[in-house]
């Protein structure tokens, strides 16, 4: 269990609208109003929540992180999927739609330009024992700082903060992921990027697509890269036709159609 954040680190969000999108998995929206977010000090490129907004941002404590190496594998997982911070396989369509801040920070490795990313997970996949919120924090960086992301070749890499950060990453349950999203609509099953922050969904971290197979984790490698590709500023490219490897920016949570799986931007 990681040590608790101290209350200016802490961010809870509820969720009523959303900010500028570009799905992952379903295309560009235009701007639709800011998120919300409130903390004792507010990071920069998190912004306010929309007047129309029924929902109250109220404050929670930071994540408690069940210990993946001392729990037994539930049916139908693997210890890939623990890696990834999957501690059980259910799919709650919803949760109370707080999102907290995963405490904890990584250093970037050297390279050309550091981009800072602070990590949020809904409270209630921790509290119900579904996520180890560090374990994804740190599989989703080594995504990031993987030689085959976006800093290849030394171009960037990514520091992991629970301060003030350039950009964010999600992860919520369907129903919040789908709020988070909006006006765009994902059904949940679907991830997004909303402003600053790349959103996923738990439905697909789960339970990932048909078209990968086994490979969960390669899914999980996609959906991160994709999403924050769109943070970075990149849209999304055509399939390359059957028997050729998919981009990382094609929306490949849709269907492949004969092209082949690609997690990496520079496979």
């Amino acid at each position: 269990m990681p040590a608790a954040v101290p209350d200016p680190a802490r961010r809870a969000l509820l969720l009523g609208g959303a900010g500028v999108l570009l799905a992952g998995c379903t295309g560009q929206t235009p701007s639709a109003g800011p998120v919300s977010s409130t903390s004792s000090s507010s990071a920069p490129g998190t912004s306010a929540a929309p007047a129309s907004s029924a929902a109250a941002a109220e404050t929670s404590p930071s994540p408690s992180s069940p210990s993946s190496s001392t729990t037994a594998l539930p049916p139908g997982l693997t210890a890939d999927d623990v890696r990834a911070g999957v501690l059980g396989a259910d799919v709650p369509q919803s949760g109370g739609g707080v999102l907290t801040v995963v405490p904890g920070s990584s250093s970037a490795p050297p390279s050309a330009r550091v981009r800072t990313v602070r990590v949020e997970v809904e409270q209630d996949l921790v509290a119900a024992g579904l996520l180890d919120p560090v374990a994804f924090a740190d599989f989703a960086l080594g995504v990031l700082n993987d030689p085959r992301s976006w800093g290849a070749g030394g171009a960037m890499s990514f520091a992991r903060t629970d301060g003030d950060a350039q950009m964010r990453l999600v992860l919520a349950t369907p129903d919040t992921s789908a709020a988070l999203c909006r006006p765009l609509r994902t059904m949940g099953t679907l991830s997004c990027r909303s402003g600053d922050a790349a959103v996923l969904t738990w439905y697909r971290w789960v339970r990932a697509i048909p078209d990968y197979g086994q490979d969960r984790t390669g899914y999980r490698q996609y959906v991160v890269n994709h999403e924050i590709g769109h943070v970075l500023g990149h849209g999304h490219d055509p399939n390359p036709g059957p028997g050729r490897l998919a981009p990382v920016m094609m929306q490949q949570t849709k269907g492949l159609r004969g092209a082949l799986p690609n997690p990496w931007p520079h496979p």
